[in-house]
């Protein structure tokens, strides 16, 4: 029975063993050729994503630092419009003071003439009214200093006298 069990064994042995080998190339005729593909695109597809990561990385930085010089123009461009704006400013302050300075030095200027010829007209016409008295009251004083002929000879001969002087 020994022997038997022994043959028995061995043929045991030797149809496992075929049928292994057989369910080896079986498997890597139809499982293990797509498995290992499946697995070698598998790992290119995470060699792809790393790498687009790693470039999409690159991009992000790259777009942040054009973000940093976008928002540095913009600062340079707002200080320099500020300073324009208070220059400008400035400039219309100054401008507006000194057309404020050149109207008043004209208005008192022309307040200055007007007071002049209104005083020059209040002198002629108080000279005018100086000397309409003063003929009235020397027609009166020689009205009555020269009721007389011998007065009227005196002041003839004077007259004549500081004429000749």
């Amino acid at each position: 029975m020994e022997k038997l069990i022994n043959e028995f064994s061995f043929g045991l042995f030797f149809w496992q063993l075929f049928i292994f080998i057989g369910l080896v190339l079986l498997l890597r005729k139809f499982a293990w050729k797509p498995i290992l593909d499946s697995l070698n695109e598998r790992e290119t597809s995470i060699k792809d994503a790393m790498n687009a990561a790693e470039e999409a990385k690159k991009e992000m930085a790259s777009i942040q630092e054009d973000n940093q010089k976008v928002l540095k123009e913009a600062r340079a461009e707002r200080e320099a419009l500020l300073k324009e704006a208070r220059s400008s400013g400035a400039e219309i302050v100054a401008q507006a003071k000194t057309e404020a300075k050149a109207e008043a030095d004209k208005i008192i200027a022309q307040a200055q003439e007007s007071i002049q010829n209104e005083k020059r007209a209040a002198l002629n016409e108080l000279k005018n009214q100086v000397a309409q008295i003063s003929l009235d009251i020397a027609e009166k004083v020689i009205d009555s200093e020269l009721d007389s002929k011998d007065k009227q000879y005196k002041l003839v001969n004077q007259l004549i006298k500081d004429a000749s002087l």
